[in-house]
């Protein structure tokens, strides 16, 4: 099995002025004590393909509510490598759980991005059985693969990420 990439924590700043961003009115010294409990993306088992993210705070949703999550985590891989993000399989089973973006592209060059390659996941329990999930914290709520691709023998990309969602089309 090739090693091809490794996980970080993000600045304990770029933590900061996300989580405000997202959760306005949080305590410097709560933000300060989510970052310090943030845990790395492990995988389960020796065969299992996915890296867990671990939810940094106790996220309870309502059938057809949304969080968006700072996971506090980016990540730095071989060019030629993407990390893709999915729920967790008992959660997308047992609720629905759903990210927005269907499946998160985490590229090799957002880790070089103004924010760190900060990697967020927004989710939404989707449940038509009026089922509330209820994840808490430290507790793994998406998974993410670890894929090799490849590109046309005619490409000639040579632009430069500079950002999260959308940037490379700007």
């Amino acid at each position: 099995m090739r090693r091809i990439a490794k996980f970080h924590k993000v600045s304990e700043t770029r933590f900061t002025e996300d989580w405000i961003d997202n959760f306005p009115g949080t305590s410097e010294s709560d933000i300060r004590t989510i970052y310090n409990r943030i845990k790395l993306p492990v995988r389960a088992t020796s065969g299992s393909a996915g890296y867990d993210f671990f939810s940094p705070v106790d996220v309870v949703l309502k059938p057809g509510e949304a969080a968006k999550i700072p996971t506090g985590i980016r990540v730095e891989m071989e060019q030629d490598w993407v990390l893709k993000c999915y729920p967790r399989s008992g959660l997308g089973f047992k609720y629905r759980l759903q990210l927005n973006n269907t499946v998160g592209i985490i590229d090799s060059d957002y880790f070089y991005s103004d924010n760190e390659g900060h990697i967020f996941a927004k989710i939404t329990n989707d449940s038509n059985e009026g089922k509330t999930v209820e994840i808490p914290a430290g507790t793994g709520f998406m998974q993410g693969i670890f894929v090799e691709y490849g590109i046309t023998v005619d490409d000639s990309a040579d632009g430069i990420r500079n950002g999260g969602f959308g940037s490379t089309t700007k």
